[in-house]
């Protein structure tokens, strides 16, 4: 069973790349949220296929379908959302899908359906004599399901399954962001050899390092713009330029290239997470790394620390706050309320154009050339909306589980006890 979070905030994900949907369910979210489609449309369209130039040329509109979790007593605006339209046995059935309204406690569906399939693609992949692509879960996955996986466009194992992430983690982020004022954003630091001289983690902690580490909605909108602006998702305008055409010179050669991507959460609730099992440390480089394609997640300075002395990396405690975030808002696994910085490393896109030596699923070896297939050149230029979400996701659940350890009794009251 796949479940990304949990036990309190928690999402499970069904769908294959090429399969007719992919459907999603959020558990746990506390009612009385306000929520719209737009809202988490917002998000999806960061992610979708054709989003962006130097990604992926499939082109997916991806948009959402609400279908419980929510209510109004303006059931106008409530059901306001896309018509869905289903022929089954020669009946036609028409509905409409939620478009605003407040959680109501219970699970959260939504559907998006996939339209842009080209299977046929894929067909060198097929059977005991199909392809393995080198990188690929090709191999292992033929095996693991005794020659049942759905190959086209990598079935499961396909980046579009992180559309489940994404509605999941907006809606986690949106409670955030209502609640405690946190906003989780993310900046290309590193393609290939190329790095990037802006730090979005820098950037945050300048504004950050006098005020307890809260940062003001202000700011914050600004380099949300200056982000959405630049050629591929970074703070620094003229790395992404470069960057861009580093990609896009490695997609012309037949290759691919990887990628180094900050992810951040800045004014996140301090004292959530614990020291052990329940580490947000743990959870968040497990759910961090366990993205597709990604080889290691650092937390806070991560492997610069290792150079150091503990008088040199001990952050200094203010009765302000913290003068510095080495720790990256996490000691002990339980967060300080200084910004929570991750950086995430990501291998080049396994499926190439360049000729390579592999198998076949019966093991048979093989000089690999790939057919057809439309690929992303650079996974990282689309992954940062997901980790947003995956850190969303987990630092959510965590908020819940330090919540149920201060139980108040007057919440659990039906009635006024009489008196007299």
């Amino acid at each position: 069973m796949e479940i990304l979070g949990g036990p309190l905030f928690a999402v499970a994900g069904a769908g294959e790349s090429h399969g007719p949907a992919i459907t999603t369910i959020i558990f746990g979210c506390p009612p009385g949220l306000k929520l719209s489609r737009g809202a988490i449309q917002r998000y999806l369209d960061r992610r979708r296929p054709g989003s962006n130039r130097h990604g992926t040329p499939r082109q997916e509109r991806d948009k959402v379908v609400l279908l419980s979790g929510l209510y109004s007593p303006d059931h106008e605006a409530l059901t306001a959302g896309p018509e869905i339209v289903t022929r089954a046995d020669g009946v036609e059935s028409a509905t409409r899908g939620y478009e605003e309204g407040h959680t109501t406690g219970e699970p959260i569906a939504a559907i998006v359906l996939s339209t842009a399939k080209k299977s046929r693609h894929y067909e060198q992949f097929m059977g005991e004599e199909g392809a393995a692509r080198p990188g690929h879960t090709d191999l292992v996955k033929h095996h693991q399901s005794r020659g049942f996986v759905d190959v086209r466009g990598g079935g499961r194992s396909s980046y579009r399954s992180t559309i489940s992430d994404v509605i999941g983690g907006s809606i986690a982020r949106l409670f955030l962001e209502e609640t405690f004022g946190t906003v989780i954003l993310s900046s290309i630091s590193q393609v290939g050899d190329l790095k990037s001289d802006v730090s979005l983690a820098d950037a945050l902690f300048g504004y950050a390092k006098d005020v307890g580490g809260q940062v003001s909605p202000t700011i914050i909108a600004d380099l949300e713009a200056q982000l959405a602006a630049a050629e591929i998702h970074s703070l620094d305008a003229d790395f992404a330029r470069a960057a861009g055409e580093l990609i896009k010179q490695t997609r012309i050669a037949g290759d691919s290239i990887g990628a180094m991507v900050e992810v951040l959460a800045v004014n996140p609730p301090a004292l959530v997470g614990e020291p052990l099992y329940q580490s947000l440390k743990l959870r968040l480089m497990g759910a961090l790394g366990g993205l597709h394609a990604a080889q290691s997640v650092e937390i806070g300075d991560g492997l610069a620390v290792v150079a150091r002395r503990g008088s040199e990396n001990n952050d200094p405690i203010r009765s302000h706050g913290y003068a510095r975030n080495s720790h990256g808002g996490l000691i002990g696994g339980v967060t300080t309320g200084m910004p929570l910085v991750c950086r995430v490393g990501f291998k080049p896109t396994s499926t190439i154009a360049s000729p390579q030596q592999s198998v076949r699923k019966n093991l048979e070896e093989i000089d690999f050339q790939l057919e057809k297939g439309r690929h992303d050149p650079c996974v990282g230029v689309r992954a940062g909306v997901t980790l947003e979400s995956r850190l969303a996701i987990e630092l959510m659940n965590g908020v819940l589980m330090h919540q149920a350890r201060r139980v108040d009794a007057g919440a659990f009251r039906l009635f006024d006890r009489m008196t007299g």
